[in-house]
């Protein structure tokens, strides 16, 4: 299986993809799953917002969103489609005080960590995928 990268109304290129594929099924197989087809988007920010608006019913921007075709329970495989809003990074990047790229990281763990089942919706999901992403990113660096 494979991670696959694409750009959809934008140009950017995640840099070091390889390492960042094997990086993820490292993040996949850590959480207890082994890493299938994934599909990064990278697109600008109003085709997440009219993606947002389309399928998930939101009339505001988000800098992720994920379509998760896993199958969890029986072969323990993630798979899914997960499109980033590079524009939306980039500004958290400065609200955070992380570089473009830390912050891409971390949107791009967390899209895995979706397909892995995190959930984030409530204070407590939240802070647990905050410290699963800050877990992973330490793994970037080894």
């Amino acid at each position: 299986m494979a991670v696959h990268y694409y750009t959809d109304d934008c140009n950017y290129r995640l840099p070091e993809k390889r390492r960042t594929a094997a990086w993820l099924r490292e993040v996949a197989e850590s959480e207890g799953y082994t890493l299938g087809e994934v599909n990064y988007i990278f697109c600008s920010a109003a085709r997440l917002l009219e993606m947002n608006k389309e399928f998930l019913g939101h009339d505001y921007f988000t800098d992720i969103i994920t379509f998760d075709y896993s199958d969890l329970k029986g072969s323990g495989v993630v798979s899914g489609d997960i499109f980033i809003d590079v524009e939306t990074v980039a500004d958290n990047a400065r609200i955070y005080g992380a570089t473009k790229i830390q912050e891409m990281r971390r949107v791009v763990v967390h899209g895995v960590l979706h397909l892995c089942g995190q959930k984030d919706k409530t204070p407590r999901a939240n802070a647990q995928m905050h410290r699963k992403e800050d877990k992973y990113l330490k793994f970037w660096t080894l």
